[in-house]
Parts: C-alpha cells; structure tokens; sequence
C-alpha cells in the first residue's frame, strides 16, 4: 500500500514514522512547503517530495494519504483527495465546521473510500476498556460523568501570535484539547442532546479562549461535566481524564490507568466489591513499533486494516463531524450565556 503525507510538521513526521512500519505499507511521498524539510525528507527517507497537496496528487500513484495540515485547509484538500479516489486519515480537529464535516463524511463513504480522524483516545487500552464495562453494564445505569483535559500549553501571556491564537487557523483550547474530551464522551455514551452552561474563560490569550467549560445533557437522564484547561502548569503533559458514576458503582480513568469501585464484586469481569486497579501495563495490548503511546500506532494501523478489509474505522469522518457539532453548540451556547449576563 502506497501511502502520501500531506503536512511535515510535527505530527507529520510522528505518523511518518510510525506508518512507515507497517510491513504492508510504503510512504512513497510528502508534501510540504518547507524546502528544509523537503530536503531532508529526500535525503534521508528516501520519499519523493512536494511543495503543494496538488503536485503530489497529481504525481499519482497512492492509495491512501495521510493529513496533518492545519484544520482551516482540510476542506479543500480532502475534496481533492476525494476527487482523486483515495482513502485518508486525517489529524483531528478534521475541519472548523460541522456542516463541512458532514459534507466529507457523506463524500467518502458514499464512495466507498475509508476515512478516519485521529482522535486517538479511541484507541487507548484504559479507555477503550471503561467503554466495554459501560457497555456491558458493569456499573448499572450511569447517571453523571466528568470529563476533563489539563495541559501546560500556555502558562504565560500571548500577543495573538501563531495558530493557536485563531480559531479560524483551529487555535483556542476548544479545539486543540477540548475536542478530545468531547470526542471520548461521544465514544463512551452517545452525542449529547443539549449542552448548556458554557463558558470560555481567557487566562492567557488575547483572542481565544484557555479554559472550556461546559454541562452536556441527555434525553436518557444521563449528565455530564466538561472542563479542559491548557493553562495549568502544575502538568507536564497533557492529561486526560474522565470520572464515570452509575447506580452499581463508579470508574476514574486516565490514559495510565482505570479505578473500579463496586458495592459488590462481578466475577465475570473478576473485580472485587470495594476499589479495584488497573494499570495501563495490565490492559494494554502490544504494538510492533511504539511513539508517544500506543494509541498512536494502533491507530494507523486500524487505518491499514480498514482500507484491506473494507470497513469502518474506530473514528469516521462522521463521528469527528459528530464532535464539531457539540463544539459549535458550545459557542452558541457561550454567546447566549454572554447576551443574558448583560442584559
């Protein structure tokens, strides 16, 4: 399978390396504007190399691409993409727009292409396991959830400079880290049916917002709390974590490790009554090459298997269009919130 990578940034060169050892797959060639990085790209992976999507969509010769170019240019690209009949895998946020989003995903899969955003908590062992014990019913009805993200992204003040400082260029914590928070609780219990609530606090930046805060609501009953935070130097990565209680018990999971508290115990799943503890190492299934977590690799690898067993994805375009949706509704959200507080 010969695959192109469109965008040699940072998460570029991280896909690059890692779908690049998949014994089934080549990456033939990359496109980007930097001629530095075109030259290394040459000399040292051996790929053919572009300044433009267009050039390296024209050369012809791939199967699939993968996409790691800033959200504001994706639409157009993945439209060429789609023109030229090729399967992707594209970095998350995916686009700035629901609308768009839908638009792709009815695209691609009307044409029988595989598509797959990367929001890689999907693929994680900690929170692809607290999915199934949600599903299987191990904690009875689920009544509220928390899901919250931390990062040191910015802990000092910011001149509007770069793409964060823009959502037009996809910057603001909404997308870069609460739209990872979303997209789990999507995966765990369903889009939700109302948000409301919201609020998006300025800590540091001039134009958009640090801190996401939000309360999602189901016709179910269920109930949810969202709060991401990019700004809070007390981390030294970003860290995911979420808080689920039902009326037969509750979880707290991160991306190292889950906790199980059961009034009683459930043999099926040998967990005890009182807390119980797994660790990442304990639930976690190998992969072949490893950067930055396993979740990384298995989800290109899950893009490789799709596309030879025809099927689905763990995250569609659809699903991602899914997760714009809730973003949107927190913004109208915010702005009505703001409207009332003045009047």
């Amino acid at each position: 399978m010969k695959i192109g990578i469109i965008g040699s940034g940072r998460m570029g060169i991280t896909h690059h390396s890692i779908i690049n050892t998949h014994p089934d797959v080549r990456v033939v060639a990359t496109a980007d504007p930097s001629m530095v990085i075109n030259k290394l790209l040459a000399k040292y992976a051996g790929v053919r190399t572009h300044r433009t999507y267009e050039a390296l969509l024209r050369e012809g010769g791939l199967d699939a691409v993968l996409l790691c170019t800033p959200p504001a240019a994706n639409h157009a690209i993945l439209t060429a993409v789609r023109q030229h009949g090729l399967h992707a895998f594209v970095e998350k946020p995916f686009v700035l727009s629901a609308t768009q989003g839908r638009e792709l995903a009815a695209s691609f899969s009307g044409a029988g292409l595989v598509n797959q955003v990367g929001y890689v908590n999907r693929f994680n062992d900690v929170f692809f396991q607290l999915r199934t014990l949600v599903s299987e019913g191990v904690f009875g009805r689920v009544h509220q959830f928390r899901s919250e993200m931390y990062s040191p992204t910015i802990v000092r003040q910011q001149k509007g400079e770069g793409w964060r400082a823009s959502h037009a260029n996809g910057g603001g914590a909404i997308y870069e880290m609460a739209s990872h928070a979303i997209d789990l609780i999507n995966f765990l219990f369903g889009k939700p049916d109302l948000v409301k609530g919201s609020s998006l606090t300025r800590v540091f930046s001039e134009n958009v917002e640090d801190i996401v805060t939000s309360t999602f609501l189901y016709k179910t009953g269920l109930s949810g709390l969202l709060y991401t935070n990019w700004s809070d130097a007390s981390y030294r990565k970003p860290a995911n974590r979420i808080e689920v209680y039902g009326e037969r018990g509750k979880a707290i999971a991160d991306q190292h490790g889950l906790k199980i508290h059961l009034p009683e115990a459930n043999e099926a799943h040998g967990l005890a009554a009182g807390w119980n503890q797994r660790s990442i190492t304990d639930l976690s299934t190998p992969v072949p090459f490893y950067l930055r977590g396993n979740e990384f690799t298995r989800q290109l690898y899950d893009f490789v298997d799709a596309i030879r067993m025809n099927r689905n994805t763990r995250c569609t375009f659809s699903d991602a269009a899914a997760t714009l949706e809730i973003v949107e509704a927190i913004f109208a959200d915010w702005q009505n919130n703001k409207s009332e507080l003045v009047a």
